[in-house]
């Protein structure tokens, strides 16, 4: 993935940053059987990890069990440092629905190691994402149902408004230590209901009022 658009007039931009949140929803941290943050918790992709809809994930040989995990995705659209939580919607062009795959023995190893995820979450094909909507689209992010299918079935389902650390303060805390950059991507978060994924599923990942990303599944 070069480029995102908003429109066919709007501008161009440019993959940067895919700041990415971890246990940003109380269910899915339970069901990991992890402690809440009390900051908000970042790790960052590759902008090689990017695909888009209709492609396919790619299992890497080093997994064998690759989960699925559907996010709000902001794109930044303008530059700031330390941004104001008044401001930070502001920094925002626009929204979109992606998928932040994880492998998850890959991960569970490297944390019992204290070693960083980076490996577990980076592959290539490992940061789905759909086409974006603008920013005066949507009214309240913190108000979007998500919702992710495999093979037809309602595998997550959940609300932004269960967001530990909603957008606004995600932009304020991200912003206080990178800074952000037009084109740079955040990943918001996952609700419950993660779970493995196959060679052969099909994904079908939604945020109501959004374009819908479908990507397939296979082995290298």
């Amino acid at each position: 993935m070069d480029e995102f658009r908003i429109s066919d007039k709007g501008p161009v931009f440019s993959p940067g940053k895919l700041i990415c949140i971890g246990r940003n929803y109380a269910k899915h941290a339970k069901e990991l059987g992890n402690a809440l943050p009390e900051q908000p918790m970042v790790f960052l992709k590759p902008a090689s990890a990017l695909l888009s809809t209709g492609g396919k994930i790619i299992i890497p040989s080093m997994s064998s069990d690759v989960h699925h995990e559907v996010e709000l995705v902001c794109l930044i659209g303008k530059m700031g440092k330390n941004i104001s939580i008044e401001n930070a919607l502001d920094h925002i062009a626009g929204y979109a629905v992606g998928l932040d795959m994880t492998a998850r023995d890959v991960q569970n190893e490297a944390k019992s190691k204290g070693h960083p995820w980076t490996v577990a979450k980076g592959f290539d094909t490992f940061a789905p994402l759909g086409p974006f909507i603008s920013r005066s689209s949507v009214l309240d992010p913190q108000n979007l149902q998500v919702e992710l299918t495999v093979n037809g079935i309602v595998r997550q389902s959940g609300n932004t408004a269960d967001m530990i650390f909603p957008v606004k303060k995600l932009i304020v805390w991200c912003s206080s230590i990178f800074t952000l950059m037009p084109g740079d991507l955040i990943y918001t978060g996952t609700p419950e209901g993660v779970s493995q994924i196959r060679a052969g599923d099909e994904l079908e990942a939604r945020i109501e009022g959004f374009p819908e990303l479908n990507v397939g599944v296979r082995h290298p």
